[in-house]
């Protein structure tokens, strides 16, 4: 399948390096001490922000820093596959404990001693680039609750498809398979604070 045309452009008609359409939005959620909605193309994800509060199970409770936690979901409506998947399954476990570890590295836990923060994260409609989407909505949610924070993380995907390489993919061109990588930075702190590479198939790069 040729995802870019002899004119340089993709399926959706972006160019290889062109991202697609952002847009953000806080304080949807009005019994949340924070929430935020934010849309990558085609791609809508909701985050909601309870806390900090009192840990519920105190078993978990430190004493130097606050409990973070984090449940990602995926709407039933949110991809032409209609098939019911049941909550905390492998994926949906995977990519909580990502985003979970990302705003770790960003939230000043240690100001909230004996405390906990629970992130939950839904994506409302899939296109490619759900795990940047959450985390971009989560550190907004964040923001939204006044949570402290070292810098607010920016993440985005990129891939690699018939020797070209292509950012912010859709969701089929990340069903083709190639390599995909998400990268989550704190911009004013010029740190990365995730990497995670994925890949159903082995990296030929052409010779130089």
């Amino acid at each position: 399948m040729e995802y870019v045309s002899p004119e340089g452009l993709r399926l959706d008609g972006r160019r290889p390096t062109e991202m697609r359409q952002l847009r953000a939005e806080v304080g949807v959620v009005a019994k949340a001490d924070g929430s935020a909605s934010f849309e990558m193309g085609n791609t809508k994800v909701i985050a909601a922000i309870y806390g900090p509060r009192e840990v519920q199970n105190k078993g978990q409770q430190m004493n130097d820093q606050a409990l973070v936690r984090c449940e990602y979901s995926m709407a039933n409506f949110s991809t032409g596959d209609r098939m019911r998947k049941p909550k905390g399954d492998r994926r949906s476990t995977e990519i909580s404990l990502v985003i979970r570890q990302t705003m770790e590295a960003c939230i000043l836990t240690h100001l909230m001693p004996r405390s906990q923060i629970d992130i939950f994260v839904q994506v409302l409609q899939a296109d490619g680039g759900t795990r940047s989407a959450c985390i971009n909505a989560a550190t907004l949610a964040l923001a939204d609750a006044g949570i402290p924070m070292r810098d607010l993380v920016t993440s985005c995907s990129s891939g690699y498809l018939n020797s070209t390489p292509l950012l912010d993919l859709n969701y089929v061109e990340d069903s083709a398979g190639g390599p995909d990588v998400t990268v989550g930075i704190l911009p004013k702190l010029d740190k990365v604070t995730l990497l995670q590479v994925l890949t159903e198939r082995s990296l030929v790069f052409p010779s130089s």
